[in-house]
Parts: structure tokens; sequence; C-alpha cells
């Protein structure tokens, strides 16, 4: 009877304050930010005494101060301080901790739920907090109770769901710990009975406005019965899963933090002389944890506690992968057993696809490929990779599939302990295979004479047409490059020639990729263990190709050409003997001894000629129309290059699509520059227009990046510098696929082209 007669003297005391300042329910609630049923509830006795929070929002909307302040006050008799552990796993809100750093992006987005609006009131916001283990997911919603407190008068809950314990705790438990904290009394829980206790949980919550921090839910079973149904309490849900069988929820991934924000938290950490003494070292540290943050708090605390050791030699100690989880470990808390409560809760099938994602080598995979690995069907091995993401393990972005760095290692630790190296090894080597033979195949649209895949050819990977086997080569480019080396290291020549000669022409569409110069160096070294000089002449002169075109090492070319062309009289191979001279001619083109290049280009012309090679014979040509051009000898250049169109025209169907469209906007191009040489701008940006359409029609990113910077130059000498900034702009934004030499060049232009001011052209 005594808490009655409390919530009674309370209620009418604040009914008598309301009335006398003339404020209806709603106009205190607008002023105090309680809602209008709770008010109501205490003004009837309907509610447990109130928090000290919600209290003090009524008496700052209703003006009090002084003796009526104090008078609310004691009337309420309202719990004040921290609330008690008395309810097994709910709490208040924890001592925060003085280190937090970064995740701005994700503090502003819940800072915009949590933020009282009209419009959603009485519709509970909930945001699930999801992310692999270590990422940080309770520090953050922590920290967001913290910041945001002031925003919910009934103050923030803690409720410890203890989601990866082998007996969590019931959402029924759970529910009866955040009543009782809140206050209800034994007899209401006793005459509700567990069976009334959702519904008078889901009465109590719509009743308040407070932050429910969730935390380390197992899954949506244990969290659903708790969220809040209606009302204006916010709930935070942490987990390493997504939870992704939860209904109208907001959801937000954490992952690792940026660099920036991981150096700065180490330096908090080990502190801020030894951090200043070798920031290249904390930054080694802090990429070698992989940016988790409780891999950095371990190596944080660890170097703490070791004041004699310096930040390199951490960073030292960490470098060594097979020791890198075994070294992030300070006292009792490690990294990998903060892994090993998720792993353990893993299927059979699904850990055998988590350990055997630590073969792939790239950082990232299919579907396909992952599938490879398991020796399962694509729908079950699209079923075990979305299961690892669902529990936190795995990453995912489209359609591929990342570990991070420490899960990897954890994952490759558990392959060698759980699994026989034959088994591995057969893995392994299974999906080696299977990226090589699929990177023939997709190289192979590219080629003269092959096209697309062969009417009885069942692969795992859509390469109906030849944009989608671009898209394959580059997205699988580091995995199918690792499978190439392997073959070149096993003494696998033959398929290492292979592979080399079905992506020749394919590398004209991925210049800048970076490692040309070694897939080709590999397969002229493999073709000369093969004994076959035609072979050993065909890949050196790529060999010379990709020194030249990729590294932009023209003199080096030449002493490449030179083996090519011996190679290929020894084979008695005409064609790669026409090669050697285009290469050689290009050389001389590039290092700008232009009297050099017509011998070896009318070589060039004149066997491609005897031998019918058409696709050899169109390079000659627009070689040659580009030698006269260079030589200033315009007039000449331009009937050159209209001449090769001609020829194009007359042979298109001789020509394979990507090679004549590769050679179309090249040839255009030419006249563009010719056209600009004699400042006749009009057709100049004619041409260029069509170069630039082309090549972007190609999808090929590099030539498309040194079209735009041509067709930037004439507009500006037209004067017409709005659009030459447009197009500068279109180079900067084409990513790193783009010539750095040429982004380079628009970065520089764009800074010196003014923008032009009104009536003047262009604008």
């Amino acid at each position: 009877m005594e808490a009655e007669g409390e919530r009674a003297t309370f209620g009418a005391l604040l009914r008598t304050l309301r009335q006398a300042r003339s404020l209806t329910l709603e106009g205190l609630a607008e002023a105090s930010g309680v809602s209008v049923r709770g008010i109501g509830d205490l003004e009837r006795g309907r509610r447990a005494a109130p928090h000290r929070r919600t209290v003090a929002a009524l008496a700052d909307g209703l003006g009090l101060s002084g003796e009526d302040r104090r008078e609310l006050i004691d009337a309420a008799g309202t719990r004040s301080g921290p609330r008690t552990y008395s309810a097994a796993g709910v709490r208040s809100l924890p001592r925060g901790a003085d280190d937090f750093v970064g995740r701005e992006e994700e503090l502003a987005r819940l800072a915009r739920l949590t933020e009282p609006d009209d419009a959603r009131e009485g519709v509970p916001v909930v945001a699930v907090l999801s992310g692999p283990p270590g990422a940080g997911k309770t520090t953050l919603a922590l920290h967001a109770a913290r910041r945001f407190h002031d925003r919910f008068p009934d103050g923030p809950l803690v409720v410890d769901l203890r989601g990866v314990d082998e007996r969590p705790p019931t959402a029924a438990e759970s529910m009866l710990g955040v009543l009782k904290t809140l206050g209800v009394p034994d007899r209401d829980l006793v005459r509700a009975g567990p069976q009334g206790h959702p519904a008078l949980y889901r009465q109590v919550l719509a009743d308040r406005r407070c932050l429910l921090v969730l935390d380390n839910a197992r899954d949506e079973a244990q969290v659903r019965p708790l969220l809040p149904g209606s009302g204006t309490t916010t709930a935070l849900v942490t987990s390493r899963r997504m939870l992704t069988g939860l209904d109208n929820v907001h959801r937000l991934r954490i992952g690792e933090l940026d660099g920036r924000d991981s150096t700065a938290f180490l330096a908090g950490l080990v502190g801020a002389e030894r951090a200043a003494a070798d920031p290249g070292a904390l930054a080694d540290v802090a990429a070698l944890c992989g940016h988790l943050p409780l891999a950095l708090r371990v190596a944080g605390n660890w170097m703490a506690a070791r004041t004699g050791w310096s930040t390199r030699r951490l960073a030292d100690r960490l470098a060594r992968e097979e020791r890198r989880l075994d070294a992030l470990a300070a006292g009792d808390v490690r990294v990998a057993a903060a892994f090993d409560l998720s792993y353990r809760r893993l299927t059979p099938a699904t850990a055998r696809m988590f350990r055997r994602l630590a073969l792939v080598p790239g950082a990232d995979t299919g579907v396909a490929g992952a599938a490879r690995t398991t020796g399962q069907g694509l729908f079950d091995a699209e079923d075990a990779l979305e299961e690892l993401v669902e529990a936190g393990l795995l990453g995912a972005v489209g359609d591929r599939y990342r570990l991070h760095d420490l899960l990897r290692l954890y994952a490759r630790a558990r392959l060698a302990e759980e699994e026989g190296a034959e088994d591995v090894d057969a893995a392994r080597n299974a999906l080696y295979r299977w990226l090589l033979e699929t990177a023939v195949v997709a190289g192979r649209w590219y080629e003269p004479d092959h096209g697309g895949p062969s009417p009885d050819w069942r692969g795992a990977v859509d390469l109906s047409d030849a944009e989608k086997a671009r898209e394959w080569l580059q997205t699988e480019g580091d995995n199918w490059l690792a499978a190439f080396r392997a073959a070149a290291t096993a003494g696998d020549h033959a398929v290492v020639v292979e592979v080399a000669e079905a992506l020749h022409w394919f590398s004209d569409q991925w210049i800048f990729w970076g490692h040309w110069p070694e897939v080709f160096s590999t397969a002229a070294n493999s073709a000369r263990l093969l004994g076959d000089p035609l072979v050993e002449a065909t890949q050196l002169n790529y060999r010379a190709w990709a020194v030249m075109m990729c590294e932009g090492r023209p003199r080096d070319t030449l002493a490449l050409c030179d083996e090519a062309l011996a190679a290929a009289l020894r084979a008695d191979a005409p064609a790669q003997q026409a090669w050697a001279h285009q290469y050689r001619a290009m050389a001389f083109y590039y290092l700008g001894e232009i009297d050099r290049i017509h011998e070896p280009t009318g070589r060039a012309v004149e066997i491609f000629e005897s031998v019918g090679d058409v696709h050899g014979l169109l390079q000659a040509l627009h070689g040659r129309a580009s030698n006269l051009r260079s030589a200033g000898r315009t007039d000449e250049a331009i009937v050159a290059y209209h001449e090769t169109l001609a020829w194009l025209d007359e042979h298109d169907g001789r020509i394979e699509p990507h090679i004549a469209a590769f050679a179309r906007h090249g040839l255009h191009n030419g006249l563009g520059r010719c056209h600009s040489g004699r400042e006749q701008w009009r057709e100049a940006i004619r041409h260029h227009r069509i170069a630039v359409d082309l090549s972007r029609a190609s999808g090929n990113t590099a030539l498309l990046s040194r079209r735009l910077t041509f067709l930037a130059d004439a507009l500006h000498g037209a004067g017409r510098a709005a659009e030459a900034r447009d197009v500068l702009r279109d180079c900067l934004s084409l990513g790193p696929d783009a010539d750095p030499e040429r982004v380079a060049y628009a970065r520089d232009r764009l800074a010196r082209t003014p923008a032009p001011g009104p009536g003047e052209p262009g604008t």
C-alpha cells in the first residue's frame, strides 16, 4: 500500500502543477519529452515511481525551480544513481572507455535514429549492429548509449544476452530481469504469471522512453520477444550474426576501423611518445592487426605492459603469419579465443567451407571458386557461404566473399589441424586447375579464331559474352595469377604457355593491371624449357610488348625483340619475325628515334602481307600512319590513317571484333592529333570524340583515359574551356585501371585550366 500511496501523491501533485500552468497533457509532453501516455499514467497512479531523469524532464517542462522543484522530486521518491545488478543479466550503463575512436559514420546514423521524431511517435526504433568477432559492436553500442542518454528520460538499460555461451539466458529470463530492473513490483509479476509477462513487458516499455541495449544476441528467437512493440523506447541489438530474420529493423554492419583511426587507437594505448617515435611501425602494427579493434586493443595493451619493447619490435613479431594469432594475446584475452566461440557453433559443412576458404590465394572469391575447394554444388556452396556471412565470419560485397585477414589465419590454422595434408592439396589443386581452365576459356573470347566457349563447355560461371569474360578475368585476377605461378613452380610448362597464349589479346584490354610482364616472362621461360623455338619467339614478343607498354621501358624492349627474332628465325616462323620487327618499330617510336622506325615497320608490313596475317598487318599499317605523324609528315599521315580505316572496313569480316574496335579508336585518335597539330579544331574534336566513344564502348579504361586527355587538349585549343574541364574530370573519375600518367596529366591540366567566366566560350 505504501508504494501505491507514493504514486498517488506524486500523480496528484503533478496534475496540480500542470493545471496551475494551464498545460494540457499534450503541452507538457511536448515541453518535457515524456509521452502523453506516460504522463497520464503517472497522474492516475498507474505507473511505478518514475526515474530521476523523467522527474527532471517533467520539472523542466513545467518550468519548476526552487521549492516547487524539490517538492516534486521528493514526492516522486525516485530511484537515483545507476541501476543495480539485482536482476541477472541486466545492468545500468557501465563506465565508458576513454580510448574510443572513430565510427563517426555509424554514430551519425545512430544519432538520426535516436533523435525524437513526431513522425514515428509510437513506433519504436530497433537497430541491429552486427559484425565479426572483435569488431567492437558492444563498445559502439555503449558509446552511443552514453552519447545520446539525454534523449531517454527513463535512462539506458543494458541486457547481456550472452549469445556465445553454451546456455545463454532465454528470452523469458531476460524479460523478467528487465521488468524487475524497471521497478515492476513482485506482486504485479506474480499476478501476471509467466504467460502474462510478455504483455506486461511490452506495456512497461511502451510507457517509457528508454534506450534498451540488447547485447550479444545469439539468434532471432532469443531477441525477438525482447523488442519493444510500441512507444518511444529504442533498442540497440548487438550480435555476431546478422539476424536477418528480424523485420522492420535498421541494420549497421560493423567492420574494422580505417587506418587513421586504428593508429590513433593504438597511440592512445601505447602512449603518445612511443607512438611518435616510429609512426611507420605503429601503422604496420595496425595493419597486421587487420584494423580489428579487439586485436588492436590486445596489441596495444601488450605493448603498454612491455615498456622496453619498441613498436618496430612488435611489428616484426606480428609479421610472422604462422605465429600472429598466438602473438595477439594479452593476459587471458586472446583474439583466437573470440574466433573459437563463433567457429564452434558452425555446422560441419559450413565449418569445412570456412577452413577451405583459407586456400583462396586472393583477397576474395565467388561462389564457383569456393565450391571448388569443397567439391560442393553451387547452391550448397552458396548456402554455406551465406551462413558464414550470417555468423559474422565472412564479409560479402555483391557476389564476392572475403575473409578478414586474421580470420584467414585462423581458418588456415584450423585447416592444418583438422584436415590431412593430402585432402588439403587435393582441394587446392582442384581450385587452381579450375581457375586456369576458366582463364583460358575467358581469354579466348579476345583471341582471333576462337571467340566464345564451345557448346559442350560446362563451366561454373557465365562466360556467354566477351564482357562477362572480361569481368571474370579482372575480378579473379589475383586468384588465377597465383594458380599460374603455382603451375610454373610445379613445372607445368605447357599449362603456363597455354594460359599466356589465351590471354595475349586480352592484355590490351587491361594494360595497367601490373602483372603482364611477369605473365609473359614466365611463359617465355616455360617455352624455352619446352624446347619449342616458335612458342619461345611468340612469348618473347609478348614479353617485349609488356615491358614497353606496361612498364614504359622501350629501350629494354629492343633486346627482347632481338631474342624473339632469333627464335623466330630458328623456328622458320615469319609471322613472329614480323611481330619482332613491329615491336622494334614501336620501341623506336616511344624512344623518339623517328628516323629508325621506317625500316622495321616496312619489314613488318611486308611479312604480314606475305603470310596473310590480317591482325598483324592491321597493327603494322596503324603503326606506319603513326610514324608518319611523329615525323611531322602530317599530310601523308592523314592519308595513311584514312587508308587504314578503309582497309579495316574492307576486311572487317576477317578481323576479330575487339581487335577491330581497338584499332578504330586508335586510328581516329591519330587523325584527331593530326588535325590538332594544324589547329583544325572542329575536325580534331570530331575524331577525338569518335575515339572516346569507341574506347568507352570497348570497356578499355586505360585507353579511354588517354583518349579523353587528347579530346580535352583539342577542346582547350578551340577555346571551349568548360567542356575541356568536364572531360578532364571524366578522366580523373575512371579509377585505378586508368593510365596513371594520363591521370596525372589530367589533374595538372585541370589545375592550370581556369574556369571560364560569364560570356566566355564554353560557358
